[in-house]
């Protein structure tokens, strides 16, 4: 069976999980990074570190939230990486609409967030301690079970993915005494639901080193053909491993460049960022601000949240 064709039967996930032996998983990393965030009223800690091998070729990084802020909304803008979230204050979470923050969507604590294209808003204070695991681009996909393009712009509940290993998980992270002790049992889980290979597919891997590259300056067509795919297979492959299309993801990806240029300017001469981050003019850096937060360049670094997560904005009015 071609692991890119549906799931793997019952014995071909049996093969798999017995060429996982070949994925030794060494000794936890140490945490590398703490901080501590201060608010108005409260202080959040934020801890996170990167996974082990073989992990942390999917897995950008492990993190841990401790604490609220005091604000009642955050909107979160694009970021084309799919997310887990797992709330260990209660076995719940809530999604709002940018549009109408009043109104939510309820899910379990444990939750897969898909690459979105459009902001949505979470409520701090409801998300006391929250672990999760920010996957690389594509990343996602080995332990979905489905196409990362079904849980595009979307939500999903972990045990409609996982079933009652979901809940079994989120009570032994409840359990936890340490972010250590935390981190190592997600490690060891994502290593147990693996429904295919940790390897993407050679022309994802392809386009995603050469969307990396600064100047690289190719065309999705020329970025096909030198992979070796027609045009509409590569948009397919792509879509199905990372979340999005080819254009989308390299669009959401110029925004969360600018995002970073902007991280410690107080008073950032967009001018500038436009140009240094590939954008035609100023204007259309404006159009993606907005497509992708809901807010101008401005709006946004005067909201933007105090919070680790980069593309965080403090909601007001």
């Amino acid at each position: 069976m071609h692991w890119l064709c549906g799931k793997p039967t019952f014995f071909e996930s049996r093969r798999l999980g017995e060429n996982l032996s070949a994925y030794k998983l060494r000794f936890s990393h140490p945490i590398e990074s703490e901080a501590l965030f201060n608010y108005p009223i409260v202080a959040v800690h934020f801890s996170s570190r990167a996974p082990i091998p073989p992990l942390d070729t999917c897995v950008e990084r492990l993190w841990l939230l401790s604490d609220a802020p005091a604000h009642s909304k955050e909107r979160i803008a694009a970021s084309g990486t799919i997310d887990l979230g797992i709330n260990l204050h209660e076995n719940q979470l809530r999604i709002y609409d940018p549009a109408k923050p009043k109104r939510s969507k309820r899910f379990s604590g444990a939750v897969v967030s898909g690459t979105h294209s459009r902001p949505f808003v979470i409520d701090p204070r409801e998300l006391i301690s929250v672990i999760g695991v920010r996957f690389r681009p594509g990343g996602a996909f080995p332990f979905l079970g489905t196409p990362a393009s079904e849980q595009a712009d979307t939500h999903v509940d972990l045990d409609a993915l996982w079933g009652t290993s979901a809940t079994e998980l989120r009570e032994r992270l409840c359990a936890g005494k340490t972010p250590e002790e935390r981190f190592s049992l997600l490690e060891k889980t994502l290593m147990a639901h693996l429904f295919r290979p940790l390897e993407r597919h050679y022309a994802v891997r392809f386009a995603l080193d050469t969307f990396g590259r600064a100047d690289s300056g190719l065309a999705i067509r020329d970025v096909a053909r030198d992979a070796g795919l027609s045009q509409r297979r590569f948009i397919q492959l792509f879509a199905r491993e990372v979340g999005m299309s080819p254009k989308l993801f390299c669009r959401v990806r110029r925004f969360r460049q600018a995002l970073e240029t902007v991280r410690q300017t107080a008073a950032p001469d967009w001018g500038r960022v436009a140009v240094d981050c590939g954008y035609y003019d100023q204007s259309h850096l404006i159009h993606d601000f907005r497509s992708f937060s809901n807010l101008s360049p401005t709006e946004y670094v005067r909201q933007r949240s105090e919070c680790a997560m980069q593309n965080h904005a403090t909601l007001v009015g």
